[in-house]
């Protein structure tokens, strides 16, 4: 399983153990990844991610899993994370021909 947040593109940092006679010694640095099930209010279905406890915290101060997908960037999401976004793009195309039918 890759130590990558799905949302923000987080993932493992390098650097020193330093011991109190100030040996360096390398390691690494890994983001908090936990398993969360988010709801998308548009699409009504629920979307299993794995991500970093920052991007939970983005997720609730951006108003939920779709608000926070249209601010982010391609860049740093996951194929998954991309696909709900595109869905969600198709979905909001599809909102207005229903509505003017």
């Amino acid at each position: 399983m890759s130590r990558v947040c799905e949302l923000t593109g987080k993932g493992p940092m390098t650097g020193n153990n330093v011991s109190h006679a100030n040996n360096k010694t390398r390691r690494r640095f890994l983001p908090n990844l936990n398993d969360v099930t988010l709801i998308s209010d548009r699409l009504g279905q629920s979307y299993s991610l794995r991500i970093s406890a920052a991007a939970l915290r983005s997720v609730d101060h951006r108003g939920g899993l779709d608000a926070f997908l249209a601010k982010a960037k391609d860049a740093e999401l996951s194929p998954r994370a991309l696909k709900i976004k595109r869905d969600l793009a198709k979905a909001d195309a599809a909102a207005p021909a229903l509505a003017s039918a």
